[in-house]
């Protein structure tokens, strides 16, 4: 039997991980760089809110419903997702066709993404399959219009190497991204969300990782090392929103948790130390409450767990908790809260549930000695709530607060019968929506009795940014259900051949990079940043005899401009054709042009932008040097940065070089 887990739950970041059997993997989606993956449709992405949406763009609304899976039964978080009385509104974006509305059967899968995909599985050291079945998995949140996710099986059985060890890599697939959410508008029947289709069907490479992460330190470079091999194909998208890496954690005394929205690598240690102080705190309060009703205590490892005994407790819980909702409208009828006034006079009910025996385990809101939410059952009952779509619930650990008087709340003790050590939940909406929200509190509050429940939860964010690294709750974690065969689109033969080509065509590696910058001459930082924005390969491929250091600043301040307009331009100044301080306004009269060396030229002829004559650029220097004479004696060679406005005012066209080249050597004769 393993040891009683130990460690302050106000010190997350003195938790043992070793001690407390901790487990953790990583699944990264990466965004390819091509077009859709079963439509052909183009891969771009619109910089829309739901407040610039497009009046053009046409709309469609849909139900969606759960679905069973091929082994006949239907998926508990797709049951879950299909009782939140939603509909969805998408908006057709230009790369959104008949495939994407679900109204056309899908193509096969995009032979460019298929062979990204191939060219990860070779890098990992992954063993392609011999027959790629494309998957339908359940997805009812309205992400996809179909209600399901397509998803192909590419590799197994790979390993990263990482700077602490090999991390075991279980499967590499090729799946399609989602619709984008722009907005959730609250209606009287239930909820509706408003997607944008630009996003739906985009190529996504999944890597699942074993859970071989040693340490969340250990979680943070593993996700950086996936990310090296992904950028290593050049042939990703760059970019916030482009990679998004889901944790998967555990410690003994809990479960499998799969968290999401670790956009910032950063954070990943402290959100995975979050978690194991929420796993930590929520065993020890489980023992307490079972202790109260004199029921068998939790194994500190869950494989000891007897089913027999969880179902007894289950069931001594649910006789312990009934669900026992109450109508406590009235006893708001004159309360000084606003947000309840405003509810309860525009049609919503306050419904309370009672929770025997909790007060004082619903926890307030304090925070660890890191600045983060300690865990709190009361905000897992919030949590669970929020998923049916009410803003949130009030719990008797902290009122009176948001308006609710100490009288409302001794009248509500009074009206449901409450003894001493009892708590209650109140939620204030729509009939219907604030009995789902409380069935679902009151769901979570008999899971506190219980181990942690297998769930997959949302980092909280604020601003755009993890608000101190805790998460909530999203559904529960997904089985085998959701997963059928795609009978529209035709498995696909991996033979020997298709490897051959994959593996004889690898990406450079990263040293095989650096050592090929080396070999020019130019500053470490135009190295280094050539690499870092994926342009190594654009300037080895255009530099032809131009300067390197020359050739590098110039692609690094334009990259988005065609690379061979560039070296035409430069080649052009390396001629005398074109003045230094003429580069960048030849740049941009020709932005986003592919422009031929000879018309250049003759721009460049029509705009008099050639340097100016040097005999006469020696004569104007020495007239300034001699009319400043005082002042440069004065200043020295500190007499440089202002005369060098002056000159170059005075040489309007003059090569900047050139200037400085010749103003030094004046200024120098004048001092000796």
């Amino acid at each position: 039997m393993a040891d009683e887990p130990q460690g302050d739950v106000h010190q997350p970041s003195q938790l043992d991980p070793d001690q407390l059997g901790f487990m953790c993997g990583l699944e990264v989606h990466q965004q390819l760089a091509t077009g859709k993956l079963h439509s052909r449709e183009t891969g771009e992405l619109y910089d829309i809110t739901i407040d610039t949406l497009p009046e053009d763009w046409p709309t469609f609304e849909r139900r969606l419903r759960a679905s069973r899976g091929e082994g006949g039964a239907v998926d508990v978080a797709a049951r879950f997702e299909s009782k939140r009385n939603r509909t969805f509104v998408y908006a057709q974006s230009p790369n959104a066709g008949l495939i994407e509305l679900d109204e056309q059967p899908p193509l096969a899968l995009d032979e460019d993404a298929l062979d990204i995909t191939l060219t990860v599985s070779a890098l990992l050291n992954a063993k392609p399959v011999s027959l790629i079945q494309t998957m339908r998995k359940t997805v009812v949140d309205g992400s996809n219009t179909s209600g399901f996710q397509r998803t192909s099986l590419i590799a197994t059985d790979g390993v990263l190497e990482t700077s602490e060890g090999p991390v075991g890599v279980d499967v590499v697939c090729l799946e399609e991204d989602s619709a984008r959410k722009l907005d959730t508008v609250d209606l009287g029947h239930g909820q509706q969300v408003i997607y944008n289709l630009d996003r739906l069907g985009l190529p996504l490479i999944e890597i699942a990782t074993s859970p071989d992460v040693r340490s969340p330190d250990h979680a943070k470079t593993t996700a950086m090392a996936l990310g090296r091999v992904l950028r290593r194909t050049r042939r990703v998208r760059r970019g916030l929103g482009s990679i998004r890496q889901d944790l998967n954690v555990s410690i003994a005394a809990g479960d499998r948790v799969e968290i999401k929205g670790c956009q910032d690598l950063n954070w990943i240690p402290t959100i995975i130390r979050l978690e194991m102080a929420r796993q930590l705190h929520f065993y020890r309060l489980a023992n307490d409450l079972r202790a109260d009703l004199n029921l068998s205590p939790l194994s500190p490892h869950r494989d000891d767990d007897d089913a027999s005994i969880e179902r007894q407790v289950a069931q001594a819980v649910a006789e312990h908790l009934p669900l026992d909702l109450h109508d406590v409208s009235a006893l708001f009828s004159t309360t000084q809260s606003g947000m309840i006034a405003d509810g309860l006079s525009g049609g919503s009910l306050m419904m309370a549930l009672p929770l025997k025996g909790l007060l004082g385990r619903l926890g307030t809101k304090t925070k660890d000695d890191d600045g983060a939410q300690l865990p709190r059952l009361g905000r897992e009952l919030a949590g669970a709530a929020k998923l049916a779509g009410v803003k949130g619930i009030f719990h008797a650990d902290e009122l009176p607060a948001y308006g609710i008087t100490a009288d409302e709340v001794s009248a509500v003790r009074s009206s449901l019968k409450l003894a001493e050590s009892d708590a209650f939940v109140l939620c204030c909406a729509p009939a219907w929506q604030a009995r789902l929200a409380l069935e679902a509190v009151l769901d979570r509050a008999r899971l506190a009795w219980h181990r942690i429940p297998q769930e997959v939860r949302n980092v909280v964010v604020k601003k755009g940014a993890p608000e101190d690294g805790t998460t909530s709750p999203m559904r529960p974690l997904p089985g085998r259900s959701r997963m059928y065969p795609e009978t529209d689109v035709p498995p696909r033969v991996l033979d020997a051949t298709d490897w051959s080509m994959v593996m004889t065509s690898l990406p450079m590696s990263d040293e095989a990079r650096v050592n090929r910058l080396a070999t020019y001459e130019m500053s470490t930082d135009q190295a280094e940043q050539l690499l870092a924005r994926e342009l190594d390969d654009l300037f080895c491929e255009h530099i032809a005899a131009l300067p390197a250091k020359a050739w590098a600043a110039l692609l690094l301040n334009h990259d988005t401009e065609p690379p061979e307009t560039l070296g035409n331009i430069l080649a052009l100044r390396e001629e005398g054709a074109l003045a230094r301080d003429h580069v960048d306004k030849v740049v941009e009269a020709h932005t986003g042009q592919l422009v031929s060396l000879d018309e250049l030229r003759a721009y460049c002829i029509a705009h008099a932008l050639a340097p100016a004559d040097i005999g006469g650029l020696d004569e104007v220097i020495q007239g300034i040097v001699a009319e400043r004479l005082d002042f440069v004696k004065e200043r020295g060679m500190g007499a440089m940065g202002p005369l060098m406005g002056v000159v170059m005012q005075a040489a309007g066209g003059a090569d900047g070089k050139e200037v400085s080249a010749l103003l030094r050597a004046a200024i120098q004769a004048v001092l000796e």
